[in-house]
């Protein structure tokens, strides 16, 4: 899918390697049924929740949403490389002053079509909107769902990693005996951690709790999610090069990232309103030029060792 096209200057080579995106309108449902099987490296949306966004998507009742969404998720599947994953921002709302179950039945469901329910993200809304009701506080959080084709898949944990943080000048200053071992877990988990192996570590890996702010207001959309979400899963799961999806574009959000990190995309959206959105403020190719030593440098190099 990308193409690459070469220059050669005095000394060096610049490859221009060539960044596609492309917007789509119309369901995502009809519209990747003309795609090939296995293409994408990565599929991340959040699609309409049930009952929400009802001026732009007309709302999907909560007994109605599984049976609506499978349809959808078969596509996925199919369209989804062997070795990539599919991330689903959702969370359920209340209904009758109980939480529904629908997104539990999809995931039930979804297993049922031969997908991995490989882990839950936890997306920390650390400005999440004030509110008071009687018998429940602020929703605070949603559900990032990560499934997969196959228990091995691409994941490149040190792309992510995070500060080591404050509390390892204290916690490592003194170590015992017992932190210079494998301490197995006492309740016979077969976990087990070793504390002087963070020592001289700047960076560890992050846990799967990811504290992210809201951005809503930059952005004409009824539900936009922060450039952050999207980044941070496609640094996790995608190399430069590589294909996203996103077949809830909305305003275009996880293509503008994907275009910022030199991955490929693709984004579906059935509002003509967003779709022009996204259209606006997106290219439909990016280059990115790299430097590579040229044949001559190569030889002028091997003649002076």
């Amino acid at each position: 899918m990308a193409k690459n096209t070469l220059c050669t200057a005095e000394t060096n080579t610049y490859s221009s390697a060539q960044i596609e995106t492309d917007i789509l309108l119309g369901d995502c449902l009809d519209i990747l049924a003309k795609f090939p099987d296995g293409i994408f490296d990565l599929i991340i949306t959040s699609p309409p929740y049930a009952d929400s966004r009802a001026k732009t998507y007309g709302g999907i009742n909560p007994d109605d949403y599984v049976q609506w969404f499978l349809p959808r998720t078969q596509e996925f599947l199919r369209v989804l490389k062997p070795s990539g994953t599919f991330i689903l921002n959702i969370k359920e709302k209340v209904v009758n002053g109980e939480r529904h179950t629908y997104v539990l039945e999809l995931i039930l469901e979804m297993r049922k079509q031969g997908w991995l329910w490989t882990e839950e993200f936890i997306w920390h809304k650390k400005n999440c909107y004030p509110g008071k009701w009687p018998n429940r506080f602020r929703d605070a959080w949603e559900r990032c769902l990560q499934f997969n084709k196959n228990k091995k898949f691409k994941m490149y944990q040190e792309a992510v990693k995070v500060p080591m943080g404050n509390w390892a000048e204290t916690r490592l200053k003194n170590l015992s005996e017992t932190d210079k071992i494998r301490d197995e877990s006492k309740v016979g988990s077969g976990f087990g951690k070793n504390v002087s192996n963070w020592l001289n570590k700047d960076t560890v890996y992050p846990t799967n709790v990811i504290h992210l702010s809201t951005e809503c207001g930059n952005k004409k959309h009824s539900a936009t999610f922060p450039k952050s979400l999207p980044a941070w899963f496609i640094k996790l799961f995608t190399e430069e090069g590589d294909w996203v999806l996103d077949p809830f574009l909305g305003s275009g959000t996880t293509c503008e990232i994907a275009q910022e990190l030199y991955r490929n995309s693709v984004g579906i959206e059935i509002s003509p309103e967003y779709y022009e959105l996204a259209l606006s403020s997106l290219k439909p190719v990016q280059h990115k030029l790299f430097e590579e030593a040229s044949e001559y440098a190569t030889h002028r190099a091997a003649g002076n060792s």
